[in-house]
């Protein structure tokens, strides 16, 4: 709606450019966000997982819906824990604050929540990034630049009915160079996504390659490109 009127449009990802075709200039700046690689060593990833209360010997997949979570992604990663489905795995998993209580009601299987850490919201959510092996989210802008900043492998689940349906552009970003799967809200289920994870999980020579090809698309110094760019407008 804008593009014709604005002097400059900033934008996260190349392939944007191709919807704003009356834009006056167009600058490829990222998104910016504080979440950044830590490379961290054994010994402090090890500290921040016991902090967590999870363990080293086992991948720990990190799902998350975004500050008010999603009842989709929720719904079936209860179906998965409560059929056992994640018993190759840990999880750790903020369902949103609102949905925090009664997930936890809903696991029925008690021997199981050990290997799942349930919290409301994740604070410290750069450590825990750098930490995990896999993540499993919507797409928004933001999550895709964290993801692709950190390098970690990730399945994405495009929130449905948004505007321009920019989730899953955002998601396909990450899936064409082979960084990403993507699975739409239409077509979740336990079984899908716990396939999808174990498909990632058994082969780590890839999983490792997936992280590698998410840092591709990670940009440096976005702040610096924005200031840039407003400078050279006030100018």
């Amino acid at each position: 709606m804008l593009s014709k009127k604005v002097d400059t449009i900033l934008i996260s990802f190349e392939e944007a450019k191709k919807e704003l075709i009356n834009a006056k200039r167009i600058v490829l700046t990222g998104t910016p966000t504080k979440i950044r690689n830590l490379n961290l060593d054994l010994l402090q990833k090890k500290e921040i997982l016991k902090k967590l209360g999870l363990k080293q010997d086992k991948p720990i997949i990190l799902v998350f819906g975004g500050s008010q979570g999603a009842k989709a992604i929720n719904d079936v990663l209860i179906n998965i824990i409560n059929q056992n489905l994640n018993k190759n795995y840990q999880i750790m998993w903020a369902p949103g604050p609102l949905q925090f209580d009664l997930v936890k009601q809903r696991i029925k299987n008690l021997s199981i929540q050990k290997e799942v850490k349930i919290v409301p919201y994740i604070y410290n959510m750069e450590e825990v990034l750098n930490c995990v092996d896999l993540v499993i989210s919507r797409s928004g802008a933001m999550t895709i630049t964290e993801i692709s900043n950190v390098g970690k492998p990730a399945i994405f689940i495009p929130l449905p009915n948004v505007s321009n349906n920019h989730q899953e552009y955002n998601a396909r970003v990450l899936e064409h160079v082979k960084a990403a799967k993507v699975i739409l809200n239409k077509d979740l289920n336990a079984d899908v996504l716990s396939k999808q994870i174990e498909d990632i999980l058994k082969d780590y020579s890839n999983m490792q390659k997936m992280g590698e090809n998410a840092k591709k698309i990670a940009i440096d110094n976005v702040e610096d490109k924005i200031y840039e760019e407003i400078i050279r407008l006030i100018n």
